[in-house]
Order: C-alpha cells, then structure tokens, then sequence
C-alpha cells in the first residue's frame, strides 16, 4: 500500500457529509480506505502506517450507518427530486408540504436541516425592472421614414 494509492483513493471521493459527523472527512476518508483494503492488509498496520486509531476505525464500522443516518439519505435524495421538479422555486415550506402529502412525517425544522447541509436552496424569482427611460430630456431621432406608429 503506497501513499500514492491514497492519494488517489481520496481524490476519487466526492461524497459530501454532513458537518453534524465529528469526524474530519480526512478521517472518514481513511477508514473507508482501510475499510477496502481489509482483506489484503492487516487493520492494525494500516492503523498505524496511515496514523489513526484501531479503536476509532471500529467504532466507524460499528456505528457508521444509524437508522437515523439511513433516513436522512432518502429524504435528502427525495427533497432532491421534488427541489428539481418545481426547478428550484420550492423552498423549505412547501417541500415539506410535498412530503406530507406523499406520505412522510417528519418536523419542517428536520427538513430545513437537511436542505442547510446538502446545499439546497430555492431560486429567488428576480425583481422586474425597467430598462427604458422615456421620460428623458434628450433630443429625440427625427422621423425620416413619415411612418405613423399607433
């Protein structure tokens, strides 16, 4: 196991946590790579070649995926679809009266925090605004074309 097979382990990574997990992403990124490679190299080198604790990594393992953890993956891939259906106009509120109406019960606050945490947000509609300035004291073009427009 080469540092530069980590290197390029981590790199292919392009998962986002949430920031309520107290581990570093440096961390979890890891003990995932020490998750992989378990079968062809001992759990406790690799503990110490990539300086973490044994102890820590299965503690990950154990305890890695809550039904809570489970949860909040769905809903966030359905707050997700339900974000892109209404192409970004949905904010908070109304997603949340999308996934009552489909059948989900959960708090308006649990699904504003999901939404903080992935990135999702509501496309704020722009502001009409005038371009035009006709109430100017310029000299205006002469008519040479004699047209009448009404």
């Amino acid at each position: 196991m080469s540092r530069e097979a980590h290197v390029r382990f981590c790199e292919g990574l392009r998962v986002k946590i949430p920031r309520s997990t107290r581990l570093h992403q440096k961390t979890v990124d890891l003990f995932r790579f020490i998750r992989e490679h378990a079968d062809r190299f001992s759990v406790t080198k690799m503990c110490q070649v990539l300086k973490v604790s044994r102890s820590g990594y299965y503690q990950w393992i154990k305890y890695s995926k809550s039904t809570r953890k489970i949860e909040d993956m769905n809903l966030i891939q359905k707050i997700n679809t339900i974000c892109h259906n209404s192409r970004r106009t949905y904010g908070s509120p109304r997603i949340h009266q999308t996934l009552l109406r489909e059948g989900y019960h959960m708090s308006k606050k649990r699904v504003e925090r999901l939404m903080r945490e992935t990135g999702i947000h509501a496309m704020a509609k722009k502001k009409y605004r005038a371009t035009t300035d006709s109430k100017h004291s310029l000299p205006v073009a002469e008519n040479h074309l004699n047209r009448n427009l009404v």
